[in-house]
């Protein structure tokens, strides 16, 4: 069977793990992207590459187009992506061809965090005060916006469909909003911006994969995020399972958008009173590595379970029961760029297994800048170097192992 797999830039996520998982189920790949170029250089080196074919996946209709010219030719297919900009189009495809795919309503609700928060306002499950500033939209607007929204300061403004901490700021004032607001219209021309009241209380992640009648919990993290007012991600913990009445609102509010088939990483806070509020919601499987560090620490085929969801295929029963009685621990820490400048020294990518250390840690170091290559300071995940994650027999011993390689190593950034 063919997998038609759309793609914007590279990830690990593909190339380390469901590339691999897709040649372990005997799938013919076909990757559809508007990066071609990127991803011929990206498998040059894997011994079965995928084909890939250029395409404008940001346009459900050019991916139905393409694949009804190629689909005579097939016994049978299926369309997956692992990209957040792209679950829409790709459930819009397998809808029109019948195929497994995700309900398009909730990809839409996941992705744009406006219609999100009013769905799951008119579904009495959680109301989070915000206001939406559209494209093009005078910033001056944002206070009256916010006066009559009653939106109280201090306020998050963010892409309303951005993703990983870009263009993502606490403010806390008006003056500060507006000024906010314009620096971001000025990078993002065409993006509409989400204001929102600040939801305070530690960040944590549920991890879930559905086959459309099921839907398992893989466990989740306890997030570390650098100081306001910006939102990186510094460091994740691996909790096999959060306390119960935590996940029941979680998975609540997943019910609410429609969420089902497929990996899903949810990002919330636990408010004193025990609240659990969603902060978004990213249907796919979770990245920088945690996809990868989450299959080891399970000890389960990650990335071919949710390949078979995506067949049309039942996931084992006791998914979940499993997950929940994971022993090993797991940390997973991005070394970060605190400058702008040229990276001059880095390590390369490393790896050690368990056996190879007397500690029973598997150790990996993925980067995720060349040496040579020169960045402005972003202050979002773009600033990551690298990536090191451990999985240990207990929490004390991964995080031992990470300090370990820190500590041996050198990155270097030349103004």
């Amino acid at each position: 069977m063919r997998l038609y797999l759309l793609a914007l830039n590279p990830t690990d996520s593909v190339t380390e793990g469901f590339l691999p998982a897709a040649v372990r189920l005997g799938l013919d790949v076909t990757v559809l992207t508007d990066h071609a170029d990127a991803h011929l250089r990206a498998y040059a080196d894997l011994p079965s590459p995928p084909e890939v074919v250029a395409c404008a996946v940001h346009d459900f209709r050019e991916v139905v187009g393409l694949i009804s010219q190629r689909a005579a030719h097939e016994p049978g297919f299926a369309v997956f992506s692992n990209s957040d900009h792209l679950q829409t189009q790709t459930a819009l495809t397998a809808e029109y061809f019948g195929r497994p795919g995700k309900d398009w309503r909730a990809t839409l609700r996941a992705k744009n965090k406006g219609q999100l928060r009013r769905h799951l306002a008119g579904a009495g499950l959680d109301t989070v005060r915000c206001a939406e500033l559209a494209p093009g939209q005078d910033p001056s607007a944002l206070p009256e916006l916010l006066r009559a929204a009653e939106v109280p300061f201090p306020v998050v403004v963010k892409p309303r469909e951005g993703v990983a901490s870009e263009d993502v700021s606490l403010v806390a004032g008006p003056a500060e909003l507006v000024r906010r607001a314009e620096e971001v219209q000025a990078r993002r021309p065409g993006a509409a911006l989400l204001v929102e009241e600040f939801l305070d209380g530690p960040l944590h992640t549920l991890e879930t994969l559905g086959d459309g009648r099921r839907r398992h919990v893989l466990g989740g993290f306890r997030t570390r995020l650098s100081p306001p007012p910006d939102f990186v991600e510094e460091l994740l913990e691996f909790v096999p399972a959060h306390p119960p009445a935590v996940v029941a609102q979680v998975l609540a509010q997943l019910d609410a958008l429609g969420v089902g088939l497929g990996a899903c990483h949810t990002e919330f806070v636990v408010q004193p009173d025990g609240r659990a509020r969603i902060v978004e919601v990213n249907y796919r499987a979770i990245g920088d590595q945690c996809d990868l560090m989450l299959a080891a620490v399970l000890g389960i085929p990650l990335f071919e379970l949710v390949l078979t969801a995506h067949l049309g295929h039942d996931l084992p029963a006791g998914l979940g029961e499993h997950c929940a009685g994971a022993t090993l621990r797991a940390r997973n820490e991005p070394v970060l760029a605190d400058r702008a400048g040229t990276l001059t020294a880095a390590p390369g990518p490393h790896e050690e297994l368990p056996g190879e250390r007397a500690d029973g840690v598997r150790l990996v170091y993925r980067p995720q800048r060349a040496v040579g290559e020169r960045h402005e300071h972003y202050r979002t995940n773009r600033d990551y170097l690298g990536v090191i994650w451990a999985v240990g027999p207990d929490q004390a011993t991964a995080d031992a192992a990470v300090a370990g390689f820190v500590a041996a190593n050198r990155w270097e950034i030349t103004p």
